[in-house]
């Protein structure tokens, strides 16, 4: 969601600061600023809307040697400059930028606050002017910035500038990512490490409720209590091209085209030197144990645990429910003996799958985490992680990192049932190979899927999609990305299901793309097909060869029925790229949306 970049060192921050911003522009936001500090004082530029509108405002001239930035996805008051970071503390003396939510932010205004005028709807202003208060009063400034997080509740990553002291960026992070990245002579502050990768590769983690004193040659890092923390660095290792567009018009369209080698490379990182794919042997002891998995996430992550589940159940015979995380969280069920819990996410920092993390590891259940992003703060807090080798994924609406997810899942599914005797008469690097080779057939193709926009949804202001069993799971995720990049209002159904309410919404002209890849179910599926064409809508039938009939639009390659989801969404993922594209839509950056949910 927001970002934060920090710079402190002998160059010219005022750069480095924008173009770390530009780099976080795939995260979501609303609004952006940057607060430069030198000889001559304090310099804030602020603007709404996109980084180039900021890079208008930004005085060329000025030159400084420490600065922060950040991007801002609106959760207290709206968009807007007023609402922008950073935010200015009464006195001007403080400036601060803020990831994250101060859940008691109205406690803290009526306990200290009243007499002070606000400049802003933020809950993040309450942090700056509480600085400006206590050092008022007379309490140093390090005392001062410690004293707020024992004072906040919520999830905050923070940077602060003292405009009387040129040398010092204070940082404090709970439950939001932050990194603090290392450099000959300099410091660098940063949401996600591509931010910064133009200046550093080398970053240490912050982990919760710790606090440094960030300087151009030392940092020191201390918990609440004080106490000094030392960690080691890490590298991140991304060749440039990772981070690009190269010849694309959109990362959407790169990311969509990368999914048959992202398949191939999950397939080749969990091999072992027989050819066989595997995991870790302590996660499929634990799982072998487990009389239940629950999978918990969010939004595609969450179609993708759909998938997971028909793939444990069918393939290793073992039961899995999948939840929502956000209604996981306040709504548990009841829970099995001896379960174990299973996160997905690409960011590894969504907000909502991290507190049922958290809440199962306080009743001692082993939980293991599936994303992109290792050291992310799932990845690192659970017992174990599956890595799904994606590479970066820059677009928001999420797509190889989807089929990634799939991929590693299925692996989990056949090495699980291997485990446990389960006789599966199905080579899985085979499979998944062919599922690459089909999905790439369909890439090649995509003048098909841009056709079937033309035909049934350029126009419309709605669209449904049906199928049944894990088509239904594959119909919901085309939906969700129809409806996230064009704005069209779309919704999967089971088929069965739409004469139970949805019907009623069927009108002449009405898109409907019904998915069948089951033969178990073609013919109930074609039935629901005729029932809605009955009531006057225009229908766009994907199948698969072996099932296929005349008429249908859209054939895909023939894959073994369990790993149908990982080519049936491919044409479903262009289908809602070029309807964003022909209605004009940012394609990469959809309004209201974020890349990285780190708030509840």
């Amino acid at each position: 969601m927001c970002g934060i970049v920090g710079y402190i060192g002998n160059q010219d921050a005022k750069e480095i600061l924008v173009k770390g911003l530009e780099k976080l522009e795939y995260r979501g936001y609303d609004s952006s600023g940057v607060a430069l500090l030198n000889d001559s004082g304090l310099h804030v530029y602020k603007e709404q809307g996109r980084i180039a509108a900021l890079r208008e405002v930004i005085d060329e001239q000025e030159q400084a040697k420490v600065g922060i930035g950040h991007t801002r996805w609106a959760t207290h008051g709206k968009p807007s400059r007023r609402n922008a970071h950073p935010h200015l503390s009464n006195s001007g003396r403080f400036t601060i930028v803020h990831n994250g939510v101060i859940e008691n932010y109205e406690e803290l205004k009526a306990r200290y606050l009243l007499d002070i005028p606000f400049a802003s709807d933020t809950d993040t202003e309450v942090i700056v002017q509480l600085m400006d208060k206590w050092v008022e009063s007379g309490v140093a400034v390090e005392n001062a910035f410690r004293q707020l997080f024992l004072e906040i509740k919520g999830s905050y990553a923070v940077a602060l500038l003292d405009n009387q002291d040129l040398e010092t960026i204070y940082v404090g992070k709970n439950k939001s990512p932050l990194l603090i990245g290392l450099g000959q002579d300099f410091h660098v502050i940063a949401s996600d490490a591509l931010a910064m990768l133009q200046v550093t590769n080398q970053f240490v983690e912050l982990m919760d409720e710790e606090i440094v004193i960030l300087r151009q040659t030392s940092k020191r890092i201390t918990n609440l209590s004080g106490e000094i923390v030392q960690r080691r660095p890490f590298y991140v290792k991304l060749d440039a091209s990772d981070i690009e567009k190269g010849p694309y018009p959109h990362y959407m369209l790169k990311e969509i085209d990368e999914q048959p080698v992202v398949i191939r490379k999950v397939i080749s990182k969990y091999q072992d030197i027989t050819g066989d794919l595997v995991i870790d042997s302590h996660i499929r002891a634990h799982i072998q144990k487990a009389d239940r998995i629950y999978i918990i996430a969010c939004g595609t992550s969450y179609h993708a645990g759909l998938v997971g589940k028909q793939l444990m159940e069918k393939i290793a015979d073992i039961p899995v429910e999948t939840h929502i995380a956000s209604e996981f969280l306040y709504n548990r069920p009841l829970l099995s003996v001896n379960p174990l819990f299973i996160f997905i996410s690409q960011s590894g920092e969504t907000a909502d799958s991290r507190g049922v993390l958290v809440a199962m590891k306080q009743l001692g259940h082993i939980t293991l985490t599936i994303t992109n992003v290792p050291g992310s703060t799932l990845s690192r807090e659970a017992t174990y992680t599956l890595l799904t080798h994606a590479g970066p994924e820059i677009a928001v609406a999420s797509t190889k990192a989807y089929t990634a997810q799939i991929a590693v899942l299925a692996i989990l599914a056949f090495d699980s049932a291997r485990a446990k005797g389960i006789k599966v008469d199905v080579n899985p690097v085979h499979e998944l190979s062919i599922a690459a080779n089909a999905m790439e057939i369909m890439i090649n193709h995509k003048e098909v899927m841009e056709e079937v926009v033309w035909q049934y949804v350029n126009t419309s202001r709605n669209c449904f999609f049906i199928g049944r069993g894990v088509d239904y799971y594959a119909c919901l995720e085309g939906a969700l990305k129809l409806k996230e990049i064009s704005y069209i209002q779309a919704e999967g159904f089971p088929g069965g299901e739409l004469k139970h309410g949805t019907i009623a919404l069927i009108e002449e002209g009405t898109p409907v793309i019904a998915l069948v890849t089951q033969a178990h179910v073609r013919a109930n599926i074609r039935s629901n097909v005729q029932e809605v064409k009955a009531r006057g809508a225009h229908v766009c039938m994907i199948s698969i060869e072996g099932i296929e009939e005349k008429e249908d639009h859209i054939i895909l390659p023939a894959v073994h029925e369990w790993l149908t989801p990982l080519v049936s969404v491919v044409p479903l993922q262009l289908i809602a790229y070029y309807a964003a594209l022909y209605r004009g839509c940012d394609v990469d950056k959809p309004r209201n949306l974020a890349k990285s949910v780190t708030v509840e």
